[in-house]
């Protein structure tokens, strides 16, 4: 890792501050997680960016073995109405991927992004890798890869809770690889 003083102060440009460094084999990644978006995620086989359109866990478990670095970004807000949810999330899904375009050109070039929630930029999905309209752009989340965010970022002693009601605190996560 060239310098994570110069990274921080990218984080703090795109005013992520509630983050911290994490080995990426450490990431818990488990077959339950896929099972759940496919029984259960109203997204799976609509977003280019969700399963089945991604690799398969046991292909998400040998991209974190790639890795030596990573940071778990942390947001926690409350957003009662879904059309100020849909709008906060593609804000800071955009902003994260700005984010890892300016690793990028710092000369880190396998800088790899997950996102907090799905993508959300078109308002109708195209569904497909191949047909996606901004594949620059878009990104899976922790959980299209397989990761167990639960058990992941309580590791690193980050709150997370299932939530009962919409007007209750989210605690959002995205990963962010470096290399």
């Amino acid at each position: 890792m060239k310098n994570r003083q110069d990274l921080e102060s990218v984080f703090e440009k795109y005013e992520v501050t509630d983050f911290k460094w994490i080995n990426p084999k450490d990431i818990v990644t488990a077959q339950w997680v896929r099972f759940k978006c496919m029984f259960g995620c109203k997204n799976y086989g609509r977003h280019a960016c969700c399963p089945p359109n991604v690799p398969s866990v046991s292909e998400c478990r040998q991209l974190f073995d790639e890795f030596e670095i990573g940071v778990i970004i942390h947001f926690d807000i409350a957003i009662e109405d879904p059309d100020d949810r849909h709008f906060w999330i593609n804000e800071t899904n955009q902003t994260l991927v700005f984010l890892e375009r300016e690793i990028f050109l710092r000369g880190y070039q396998k800088a790899l992004l997950l996102s907090i929630d799905p993508c959300l930029l078109c308002e109708k999905c195209k569904a497909t890798r191949k047909a996606c309209v901004n594949p620059r752009l878009a990104r899976p989340t922790p959980e299209a890869m397989a990761v167990d965010v639960y058990s992941t970022v309580r590791k690193y002693d980050f709150p997370i809770e299932v939530l009962i009601h919409q007007s209750q605190t989210m605690n959002r996560y995205a990963i962010l690889l470096i290399e």
